[in-house]
């Protein structure tokens, strides 16, 4: 099971959304086809465009949330590389947040497939962006990784994917010890700045 698929509800209630000048190249009536739509955060915004919008999801609670979120988009539970395109083609291929858990080689090969010739793919996302002298939360509790859970990879990146697969015991204290820092030593408050992008190529 994906791990943002456990807790489909709260990933929609946290997750960052997409400023609109983020899409306005996109004009009325483009098809596009979004990779690993989440809970539709960004379908919404392809939605508002005017855009012809068909999605993608693994995940079966994300997929149901993304339906509830933007009703009357078709969203395919599958991942792209085993999805069945049924001879469909669109105009952009999107993925917002999503490309890298996309298989690369399976990936470029199923771009060429899917996108018109003189179509676009477009790759969304967030980069978090620290004011000098502002607490980073990774950096603040970089110690308390290193204690409970020592040799794993730098901690100076959300580390959710690895702290799904440590034992439950060991996860569970290091979770308690962050959010206690959290409450204690960041003010019961972490807040993050994020500078959204886009980048796009064309076929």
């Amino acid at each position: 099971m994906l791990l943002f698929d456990e807790v489909a509800q709260l990933y929609s209630q946290v997750r960052p959304g997409y400023p609109d000048a983020l899409f306005e190249w996109l004009a009325p009536g483009t098809s596009v086809l979004e990779v690993g739509c989440g809970t539709g955060q960004a379908t919404r915004s392809l939605v508002s465009r005017g855009c012809d919008v068909t999605a993608l999801e693994p995940g079966p609670a994300l997929a149901a949330a993304a339906r509830r979120a933007v009703p009357g988009v078709p969203v395919e539970e599958s991942t792209f590389e085993r999805w069945d395109d049924r001879g469909r083609r669109f105009d952009v291929l999107l993925a917002a947040s999503s490309w890298h858990w996309v298989d690369p080689v399976v990936g470029w090969r199923r771009f060429r497939e899917v996108v018109r010739p003189g179509g676009s793919f477009a790759v969304l996302g967030h980069v978090v962006v620290r004011r000098p002298g502002e607490p980073e939360v990774y950096a603040e509790t970089a110690d308390l990784h290193e204690r409970f859970a020592p040799g794993h990879p730098a901690w100076g990146h959300p580390p959710w994917e690895d702290e799904s697969a440590l034992p439950e015991g060991v996860r569970e204290a290091l979770l308690d010890a962050v959010a206690e820092r959290i409450r204690t030593g960041l003010g019961d408050r972490v807040a993050r700045r994020y500078l959204s992008y886009v980048g796009i190529s064309n076929r």
